[in-house]
């Protein structure tokens, strides 16, 4: 199915991450709308250069791994004329990336990977791990600073925590 996200989530331990990202940058998101189950963002990343790309995102649970996720690249501009309405829904957070590697222990960047949240505000200090996979079998092996699964946790879900 096109348009469908299916993430793990969990809890990190420690900032071991650091030193094994390949990227990182900043992110700001706002939630436009957030109903039960469905979602509206808008997001603002910086990379370590300075470049800023903005996006527009629409998300839909369909079960509770796999939700139903529409993206599309805004202007910068445009996300600045959306802020406003997202009122105090907004996280500013730091995003890392590792490559993950299978069960076999193969790198498979460009398939799997972890994507690290070091969270500024709201919720100084929590420091998320997500992987995105192919299919809810996919299997993965977790890095040493990955902690306590908190994907069917609903109060880890972004935006539930603005």
């Amino acid at each position: 199915m096109e348009n469908r996200e299916i993430e793990r989530k969990f809890l990190v331990t420690d900032d071991s991450y650091r030193a094994l990202a390949k990227t990182h940058y900043d992110i700001i998101q706002g939630y436009v709308s957030r109903e039960p189950g469905k979602t509206v963002r808008i997001r603002l990343c910086t990379d370590a250069t300075g470049v800023q790309k903005a996006y527009l995102t629409i998300k839909s649970k369909l079960s509770q791994m796999v939700r139903f996720e529409w993206e599309r690249e805004i202007s910068v501009e445009d996300f600045r004329a959306l802020l406003p309405m997202c009122g105090g829904r907004i996280i500013d957070k730091t995003r890392y990336i590792l490559p993950a590697e299978s069960a076999c222990g193969e790198a498979k960047e460009a398939a799997l990977k972890w994507e690290i949240d070091a969270f500024r505000q709201p919720n100084t200090g929590l420091v998320m791990a997500e992987i995105e996979l192919p299919s809810v079998e996919t299997p993965f092996t977790c890095p040493a600073f990955i902690g306590e699964e908190v994907t069917h946790d609903s109060r880890y879900y972004n935006a539930n925590m603005v």
